[in-house]
Order: structure tokens, then sequence, then C-alpha cells
């Protein structure tokens, strides 16, 4: 089994270094010509299913990566982008943005979703395709935050708690290979 990830191609807030989670912003053009050149890249490798945010950029780039393709897609509020709360909409350097993505310091706020609360519900998100999808070549159709959390599921959380080096750019692919064991140990539970 292998998963794929593309984070969604960009938008004018990413652009402006404007905070994005639950905010429906759709793809600018540079987005959409992003999207278009990721599909590009995927078309030599097989993909069973699409499971996508129900976000509209990522829902565009996903529609644009299968167009012509006709591979069934799933939309799924667990990869949906990290509530941001009361940070949504304003910019990286208003607020103490390495904080916010520091798991070890798990910081509680009014409104936004808790760090480790996000990395349960997409590691929970993972627990439950790499079981029932295990023959499946998955593409994940998401966001930058949701990158993180993917990322150190199949690496582990780096020791120096800097998990903005893992966030996917926009209209990156990374590809994880889901290891045997993993696949052994999500079906014995």
């Amino acid at each position: 089994m292998k998963i794929f990830l593309v984070r969604h191609g960009q938008t004018d807030w990413n652009v402006q270094h404007k905070v994005q989670g639950k905010a429906d912003i759709e793809l600018n053009d540079t987005g959409v010509a992003q999207a278009n050149e990721t599909s590009s890249k995927l078309n030599h490798i097989t993909i069973d299913l699409i499971i996508c945010s129900p976000l509209k950029r990522a829902m565009q780039t996903a529609q644009i990566i299968n167009k012509g393709r006709n591979i069934p897609i799933i939309y799924d509020e667990r990869i949906s982008e990290r509530d941001f709360g009361e940070m949504e909409g304003k910019h990286q350097e208003d607020f103490d943005f390495k904080g916010f993505w520091s798991y070890q310091r798990n910081i509680k706020y009014e409104s936004a979703e808790n760090i480790q609360d996000f990395f349960d519900r997409i590691y929970a998100f993972l627990d439950d395709i790499t079981e029932k999808y295990r023959d499946k070549n998955i593409l994940l159709v998401n966001h930058g935050g949701v990158s993180i959390p993917v990322d150190c599921y199949f690496n582990d959380i780096p020791k120096d708690d800097d998990l903005l080096k893992l966030v996917a750019k926009n209209a990156e692919i990374k590809e994880y290979d889901v290891p045997i064991k993993k696949m052994e140990e999500d079906f014995e539970r």
C-alpha cells in the first residue's frame, strides 16, 4: 500500500501569508496551474482512490488531478485543515505561529483546535484507511497543516519539535509506503 499526499494548489491567502484553516478559499490562477502540473506528474502512478478534504481549495485540486482519470473520490471531513479559530485570517507574523505548531507545548486556545487533538484526528483517519484500503494506492488531497501529522505518523515527531519544516508546499506530492508491519498491527486490533 502506498499513500500519496498532495497539498492543494496556491490560494490568495497563501500569497498573503494569511492563516486559512476552515476558511473556504478557492485556488487562484497559480494554484490551478500547479494542480495541472501535479496531475501530469501523477500520470504514471496507479491511484485506486482519492480521499479529499471537503474544502474548496482541496476539492478543486483533486478534481483537476482526476480529470480524465475517473478515480473514485471520497470527501472526508477528518482531513480538512486544522481549525485555526481565533487565528483564522491573521497573518502568520501577527501571533506565535511556531508556538501554535508546537506539539510539546500543546497550547490550549479559546476556539482553535489544539495541536494534539488535531494529530489524534489525523492519526485516527490514517489508522482507518490503512486498515480499510490495505491493498490500494490512495491519494490524499488536503492541506499544509494536515501534511504535518501525516508525515509524523510515518516518520515520528521530530525531536526538535520543529513541525513547520514538514509542511508540504502547494501542490507538492509526498509519498509514503505503509509498512507490512503497520498493516498487520492494524489487522490485529
